[in-house]
């Protein structure tokens, strides 16, 4: 199982403003930088109730007939989705990511702050790809919070493009113990 993270953010590590908005990633995100490829590559999304109560407010469902995956542990009302195939569940990301596995998921595409946080914190990622677009906004929704230890990062590739967005590409180097090492 791969699960990745592809996200955009200011310069200065915000996913979002405050108040939830970001029409500021417009601002380098609407330049082809590789989503729509890396999208193609995953089978479920795997979003938290934050992310999917604003994606129900672009109104088109913006997953297609990929697999969504909506954590929350309060009931939610899918009736709005149309086309999707959307389903809820809650626990651990270590729990969440094994019972996707049995169900024939290859490769997760975990996306909003708090589940990307929950997700790197289990040490449930696998890859990251930031891209930050060209503005500081000075506060908001950081994309990363606190975790327990450093989480080591392989860089694959860098790539900048016309509108001063840059994209970088990352893999988790997992801790090894040192009997698994043996």
């Amino acid at each position: 199982m791969l699960v990745s993270v592809f996200c955009g953010m200011s310069v200065d590590g915000f996913i979002a403003r405050k108040d939830g908005t970001f029409e500021f990633l417009d601002e380098g995100g609407a330049e082809p930088h590789g989503y729509d490829e890396f999208i193609k590559t995953i089978d479920t999304h795997v979003i938290g109730r934050n992310t999917y109560e604003v994606v129900l407010g672009f109104g088109e469902w913006a997953y297609g007939n990929k697999r969504v995956v909506v954590l929350s542990s309060k009931p939610l009302d899918f009736s709005a989705v149309r086309e999707g195939k959307v389903e809820q569940m809650s626990g651990e990301p270590q729990e969440i990511i094994a019972r996707l596995a049995s169900s024939g998921a290859k490769h997760l595409y975990v996306d909003g702050g708090d589940t990307v946080q929950r997700f790197l914190r289990a040490g449930c990622v696998d890859r990251i790809t930031v891209s930050r677009v060209p503005v500081l906004i000075g506060e908001g929704i950081p994309l990363f919070g606190s975790l327990p230890s450093d989480v080591k990062l392989r860089h694959i590739a860098t790539t900048s493009y016309k509108t001063g967005l840059v994209k970088s590409e990352y893999s988790i180097e997992k801790a090894t113990s040192p009997a698994s090492a043996k």
